[in-house]
């Protein structure tokens, strides 16, 4: 399956051809479907049929490998055949907002120095669980460093390494409850140039700028180190 998602995050519509389909989710040979995981809930959207039918997306999830993704149709809903052309289609506006929630979670990482515990992507708020030691950072301090970074408009580009490289540097790892997919010989990480980098699968912003206008929520105590840090979009 062609994950194009990877290559493009800013491709919201793709021809496909069907593979499978049933009540338990519809395979195609190519998606612009991001599926759930590392915190990022799966993309919604539809399926558009030669005849002018629509097959209504409700969850993108991995399948049986991390080159797979099942998309789940509402309930009865009028499936495609295999072999059938469909034409894949997302709700952009949810996930360009993922988009820009997560590339300022990143933001956030390269800001608050401990251990990732969880986290989750919204499209209107997000959290990030941390292990601080040293108790709970200042949330005006955060607030304005993460604007700043926003405002400087740093470039975000993916860059691969080989399992290999990674192994050698386990700094990269910041997330102690989502560890990268290995086996494969390369890994995807997330580079903000000049800010952060390390392993990464989601779909991003290409400059922090589009992120916009951001603010700290509650920092929760969740254990005797367990910080939560919410964050939402200003305004």
């Amino acid at each position: 399956m062609q994950l194009l998602f990877r290559d493009d995050a800013y491709l919201t519509s793709c021809k496909a051809e069907t593979v499978s389909a049933g009540p338990e989710g519809i395979r195609l040979d190519r998606t612009v479907f991001y599926p759930e995981g590392g915190g990022q809930p799966g993309d919604t959207g539809v399926l558009r049929t030669a005849d002018g039918g629509e097959v209504v997306i409700v969850d993108s999830r991995k399948g049986e490998t991390h080159e797979e993704v099942v998309l789940i149709p509402a309930e009865g809903a009028a499936l495609p055949v295999p072999g059938e052309t469909v034409t894949a289609e997302i709700d952009w506006a949810r996930r360009y907002a993922h988009m820009r929630m997560h590339t300022c979670m990143h933001l956030l990482c390269s800001l608050v120095h401990g251990e990732v515990t969880g986290g989750q992507v919204g499209a209107e708020k997000s959290r990030l669980d941390f292990n601080l030691p040293e108790g709970s950072p200042d949330k005006a301090w955060l607030t304005e460093e993460l604007n700043r970074l926003i405002r400087e408009d740093h470039p975000v580009r993916p860059v691969w390494i080989t399992d290999a490289e990674l192994a050698a540097k386990p700094e990269l790892v910041r997330t102690m409850s989502v560890k990268p997919p290995s086996g494969a010989g390369r890994v995807r990480l997330l580079e903000i140039e000049g800010v952060d980098l390390q392993p990464c699968g989601g779909t991003h912003v290409a400059r922090t700028g589009e992120i916009g206008a951001v603010e700290i929520g509650k920092i929760e105590n969740k254990g005797k180190q367990n910080r939560r840090i919410n964050i939402r979009f200003a305004g």
